[in-house]
């Protein structure tokens, strides 16, 4: 379709209606003597109805012929639309169409040239299922106040509340985009907490990551040992901590996806633990980060605030019930479980056990291809080569023709006629797996 199709839909319309005509007007004269004498009882009844539908429109006709045309109400938008419609379905002339409607021909005339302009002068008409403006900011605001509850939950709740939603439609109202009450939105939303203040009225700010290094996401998250996190006497069902349950500490680069550095504890660590973990971060990769986003958890108070002060590092916060605020570090710490702690048997040697974050996050950054980076690892992202192998294998005998022909020099193509996927473990570990292709013997 043109660019511009959405300028002339309402001529297409039209257009669609006339040709319509044309192709009933055939069909008619295509059909046989006994099918236009079928049904002459209901032909009869229909006629009866036409006729007195006529005698209805004359006395309407005849009271509005006798206002002066200029206290004659006008049409709406819609109605406008109505008769171009109607008058390319009945194939009237502009004369014709004034007569029936009490117009004159240079209005009709007026009416089509004025079909395609921007605005409602001439304009389709409004669904009647569509909702008001209100009731997506209803669905909004719901989900502002209570981010965990799902498109199904909210529906639920209005509909018992007597606004009957579907999940769809609540998805949809969630999908559109918000004007935020403070500051615009951005790639990464997250809450500035000036001071010892922890209000969710923070002023919201957009960061974008332009570099590797620029904006840094840390966050912290539980993993149980093979003993489980809890056993059944007290006082150790109360505790999520070593020996049942690690800390793991997780500081993922925005611009690339890359694991900057994962770090487990056998308890919550404090403030003090947090910065000195991120001094050793900082040396081992030799560059601070421009931003640091976190959540308002109470290792990033006082003592954290002052540590990024004094290296000149500014901490964004996620925003209280804020989609994206956090996002991507918590969709890393899901990737993290999904492939690596919930596979093996979490060994309760915190040495050991950092040793399998190691192989992970390597195995990350190198061999697994990222989403959102259009297949590229995050390494690749972050070093800027591409990710085009040396070697592309082509199949088709007559597309590797074609190739040859235009002398295509982006990668090394090869013909095959068979191929072998192998599997690699990193290090041993079947969670790790390095996939490559091989040429059959």
């Amino acid at each position: 379709m043109p660019e511009d199709w959405p300028t002339s839909v309402k001529s297409a319309l039209l257009c669609a209606v006339a040709f319509a005509r044309v192709t009933l007007i055939e069909a008619r004269a295509q059909l046989s003597k006994a099918a236009r004498a079928a049904d002459i009882a209901e032909l009869e009844r229909l006629s009866n109805e036409v006729s007195l539908l006529r005698e209805e429109l004359r006395i309407k006709d005849a009271r509005l012929g006798r206002i002066v045309p200029a206290r004659r109400p006008h049409y709406l938008p819609t109605e406008r639309l109505a008769i171009l419609a109607l008058k390319a379905a009945r194939g009237w002339s502009a004369e014709q169409a004034a007569t029936v409607f009490f117009l004159s021909e240079a209005t009709i005339a007026n009416w089509f040239k004025r079909i395609d302009e921007p605005g409602d002068f001439v304009a389709l008409r409004e669904p009647v299922n569509r909702f008001p403006d209100f009731v997506r900011e209803v669905v909004q605001r719901l989900k502002t106040l209570h981010p965990t509850m799902g498109k199904v939950r909210i529906a639920q709740v209005l509909t018992r509340a007597g606004l009957a939603l579907s999940p769809s439609t609540v998805r949809r109202f969630l999908s559109q985009s918000v004007r935020p009450s403070r500051g615009p939105s951005g790639t990464m939303a997250g809450g500035s907490c000036p001071g010892n203040s922890l209000s969710a009225d923070a002023v919201t700010r957009s960061i974008t990551a332009k570099r590797p290094h620029h904006a840094w996401h840390i966050d912290f998250t539980v993993v149980p040992t093979h003993a489980g996190f809890w056993v059944p006497w007290f006082p150790f069902t109360w505790f999520r901590r070593w020996p049942f349950a690690y800390c793991v500490a997780v500081v993922v680069d925005h611009f690339s996806r890359k694991v900057v550095a994962m770090e487990a504890f056998k308890n919550w660590p404090t403030s003090n633990d947090v910065t000195r973990w991120l001094d050793t971060v900082t040396k081992s990769v030799s560059k601070a980060p421009k931003y640091i986003v976190s959540d308002k958890g109470p290792q990033f108070r006082d003592e954290y605030r002052d540590w990024c002060a004094t290296r000149g590092i500014k901490p964004r916060f996620g925003a209280i019930g804020q989609h994206r605020s956090i996002a991507v570090v918590e969709r890393f710490i899901l990737s993290l479980k999904n492939e690596c702690t919930r596979r093996i048997l979490v060994p309760l040697r915190i040495d050991r056990f950092h040793q399998e974050l190691l192989l992970y996050q390597r195995w990350y950054s190198e061999f697994r291809p990222h989403q959102s980076r259009n297949g590229r690892t995050p390494n690749e992202v972050a070093e800027g080569t591409p990710s085009a192998p040396l070697i592309r294998f082509e199949p088709r005998p007559r597309l590797f023709e074609l190739h040859q022909r235009c002398r295509k020099r982006e990668a090394d193509l090869v013909q095959v006629n068979d191929l072998r996927v192998g599997v690699e473990q990193l290090d041993g570990k079947a969670h790790l797996p390095v996939v490559h292709l091989e040429r059959a013997a």
